[in-house]
């Protein structure tokens, strides 16, 4: 699997005060640092000033000074080059890496990660399958045996899930 160079690292919000700060919506704080260059729209930029919390950070951006700079950004996602971004520990991945992968119980197919949804408890991989309706994975050792994202491969135990465990796929199975 290709591996993403760029981050999502939130969405810039409404202005706060008057010299170009605004607040930033679904951040992803650990990506928002002091001095970290951000990619905004078509332009890159540093953050100059970083204030409030992880979960509802208020940013200022080099160059873009005033409250009608920070409103032309509204609305544009914020991306981090990975090379930026805080070391992972072995069994940490970001979102971008997992999206796309295959998964599997065991040798059967399941289907593929969409995307990786953040909820109150833990975060789920919402996965995709054909002929059956979309499968929350806890991103739990319970529910996931093993994550391969040089294979793009996320094994999962479909028995743990709750789910009918499907037949193993085969080249050779077909009719007779």
């Amino acid at each position: 699997m290709a591996r993403v160079d760029w981050l999502a690292a939130g969405l810039v919000g409404r202005p706060h005060g008057l010299d170009g700060s605004f607040h930033v919506r679904r951040p992803r704080g650990a990506l928002l640092e002091l001095g970290t260059a951000v990619r905004v729209g078509d332009e890159e930029a540093e953050i100059v000033r970083r204030a409030g919390t992880d979960e509802r950070p208020i940013l200022r951006l080099a160059g873009h000074d005033g409250r009608e700079a920070a409103e032309a950004l509204r609305g544009l996602d914020l991306f981090v080059h990975r090379t930026s971004a805080p070391a992972l520990d072995e069994d940490e991945w970001y979102a971008e890496d997992l999206e796309g992968c295959r998964v599997v119980d065991r040798a059967a197919e399941v289907g593929r990660v969409v995307r990786m949804v953040a909820l109150p408890s833990c975060e789920v991989l919402e996965v995709a399958r054909d002929g059956a309706p979309d499968l929350l994975v806890p991103l739990v050792r319970d529910a996931v045996r093993s994550v391969d994202v040089g294979a793009g491969v996320i094994d999962v135990d479909l028995a743990f899930l709750g789910e009918k465990q499907p037949a193993p796929s085969s080249p050779d199975s077909g009719p007779a």
